[in-house]
């Protein structure tokens, strides 16, 4: 049963059907004032557009609306971006970055409230319950959280309609949505309708960020990224602030059908899900660093980053940022970002991204090395004796099984 003793609940609030329908639940329940706050992380203006005045007449005594575009974009992307963390091979982790930015944020505004209490709209089914708890847990584990979700006994959108209606809360919301959308800054991402069926291809209004790669232009177009020391500083030889260069990216990578993913992945919760997701401007940003990257780092460094990415990539899809693993991984990739400085051209045509021109003055490339003609810095007679003591450990081994008669 609800605990009576809450006075103030803050709600990570976005003007939807469920946290539309938790306001008034939490008053009645709670009884309780109720704080809504939304965060600008880049979602667009028509999801902000009469928020405040949504969330009032739902039964909110204030609506907080806090502008975090250029904080996610600066703080949480591009240091993940450092990286390398791409989930299960192909998820770029647009929802997952998201999410401490917003509880933080919602902590913050619990703080300056006086709030003893803070709630979402996350289903007990979903990885976000975790992600939003677990940054509640390391920044404020004295106040009490809420999630109607694993409390009240409504199961469909038909329930809460008919809740709200009863209580003549007036909502947009219909009983027959097709899709689930979350976006923000760096993507969008896509489930339920005929993506619950993984045999089924995404029909073509699945898809809202870029362009179908078979209707992009027929002409390729070169984007430049410029870098220094792991921070993307100008598009097309254009200084822009991290967020307006991902905005840039989106606009121009969009148009070439870049950036789409179809696949099923692991729940942190144990079930798998299938989504789609577009990652216009971010998947030509990682192909950029990660091919700097190969300029500037020797093998071993790289081996290192590339496992401390799939690490990376669990934690942050996991809502363990607030963590000192998180922070430990993210010192280490911003130790090899030192290095990542340059230029990166990339070709965009028909859906791909390619990276065609690379430079550094961090370099390790020598042509002088690696030329197929001929060279003064190195004797390939040399080759032969690191092969042998390479191999030493196989040769030894096999010549253990001669003597055995193997």
């Amino acid at each position: 049963m609800p605990s009576k003793n809450i006075n103030k609940v803050v709600l990570a609030y976005s003007g939807g059907l469920d946290t539309s329908a938790i306001i008034p639940w939490l008053k009645e329940n709670y009884d309780c004032e109720v704080i809504a706050f939304a965060a600008d992380v880049g979602q667009g203006d028509e999801e902000l557009e009469g928020l405040e005045q949504k969330a009032i007449s739902s039964g909110a005594s204030e609506c907080h609306i806090v502008d975090l575009k250029q904080e996610f974009v600066a703080d949480y992307i591009f240091p993940t971006i450092t990286t390398g963390a791409v989930y299960e091979g192909e998820y770029l982790l647009g929802t997952s970055m998201a999410r401490p930015v917003i509880a933080k944020a919602q902590v913050e505004i619990a703080r300056k409230v006086g709030a003893d209490a803070l709630s979402h709209g996350c289903t007990g089914k979903g990885n976000d319950q975790v992600r939003f708890e677990s940054t509640f847990a390391a920044l404020a584990p004295d106040l009490t959280v809420i999630a109607p979700w694993r409390e009240w006994d409504m199961v469909s959108r038909e329930d809460l309609l008919e809740y709200l209606a009863a209580r003549d809360i007036k909502t947009s919301a219909s009983a027959t949505k097709i899709y689930s959308r979350d976006a923000n800054a760096w993507h969008i991402s896509h489930e339920g309708g005929e993506l619950e069926d993984p045999w089924c291809e995404p029909t073509k209004q699945v898809w809202t960020m870029t362009v179908d790669p078979e209707d992009a232009p027929d002409t390729p177009e070169k984007v430049t990224l410029s870098f220094s020391e792991g921070r993307l500083t100008a598009v097309n030889n254009q200084p822009l602030s991290p967020y307006d260069a991902l905005v840039t990216l989106n606009a121009i990578a969009g148009a070439h059908g870049v950036g789409r993913i179809d696949i099923v992945e692991n729940r942190l919760v144990g079930m798998k899900s299938r989504g789609c997701y577009e990652t216009p401007g971010g998947t030509v940003l990682l192909k950029a660093y990660k091919a700097l990257e190969t300029l500037v780092l020797d093998k071993a460094a790289l081996k290192h980053r590339e496992q401390l990415g799939l690490e990376f990539s669990h934690v942050m899809y996991d809502g363990r940022w607030f963590t000192a693993l998180s922070d430990a991984l993210l010192a280490g990739a911003a130790s090899f970002a030192k290095l990542v400085t340059g230029d990166i051209v990339v070709k965009l045509y028909k859906g791909q991204a390619t990276v065609i021109q690379r430079r550094s003055p961090n370099s390790l490339y020598s042509e002088d090395f690696a030329t197929f003609g001929a060279d003064d810095v190195y004797d390939q007679r040399h080759a032969e004796g690191f092969i042998r003591l390479f191999s030493l450990s196989s040769r030894i081994k096999a010549l253990h099984d001669l003597d055995k008669g193997k």
